[in-house]
């Protein structure tokens, strides 16, 4: 989707996808390392369900998307809920951290990551992440056997299936899913290949 169609569905009553947290979310919470503080960024955070989430369980989160509108939403739900989440916005492709975190988290957001700048962002955010921190991430795929969806936007971009490996092979791989699913955003049903993948920094000695 493109800003102003994200601006558009987030200034909509309600919660364009729903409150609830996503199960990445709970299995990334499960692997996150034993610490007394953490820290975590939701890149592409929405309307906030899963930095929402992250907040209830003790971690100190920021809640990061290219959408305003999203942004308050999140802040609504946090208020709701009775948590605190920071917020900021920022787009993916220039998105630059400047503390180190112990959870990076993103789903429905990093096919906006375009080719060109994955292998130096995806460097930058391990470079910020703590020894032994998590790395979780959903990531649409392309497969010859299912047709892009209808709402596929030109600022979103497939990745192939172990492309997320190639940028990860220094870390180790916690948990990995394909997954095929349906869907009927934009008012046509169609399904999406997708890869899930949960990665650890190593532990240093």
């Amino acid at each position: 989707m493109q800003y102003d169609e994200l601006q558009q569905i987030y200034a909509q009553e309600g919660y364009y996808w729903g409150k609830e947290p996503n199960e990445l979310v709970k299995r990334a919470v499960d692997y996150t390392p034993s610490r007394e503080s953490l820290t975590a960024i939701d890149v592409g955070a929405g309307e906030g369900r899963d930095s929402v989430y992250l907040a209830d369980q003790g971690i100190d989160v920021t809640a990061i998307d290219i959408a305003p509108n999203g942004l308050e939403k999140a802040k609504q739900l946090a208020e709701e809920i009775g948590v605190e989440i920071d917020v900021s916005q920022a787009d993916i492709n220039t998105l630059q951290l400047a503390t180190s975190i112990d959870l990076f988290y993103s789903i429905g957001t990093i096919q906006y990551l375009r080719p060109e700048n994955r292998s130096n962002q995806f460097q930058h955010f391990q470079t910020q992440t703590c020894s032994g921190g998590i790395h979780a991430l959903f990531a649409f795929v392309d497969r010859d056997d299912i047709p892009p969806a209808p709402d596929w936007g030109k600022n979103e971009y497939y990745y192939e299936e172990s492309e997320l490996d190639q940028y990860y092979e220094n870390w180790d791989c916690l948990y990995t899913e394909k997954l095929v699913f349906d869907d009927d955003s934009g008012s046509e049903p169609h399904q999406h290949a997708a890869v899930e993948v949960i990665y650890r920094n190593p532990v240093s000695n």
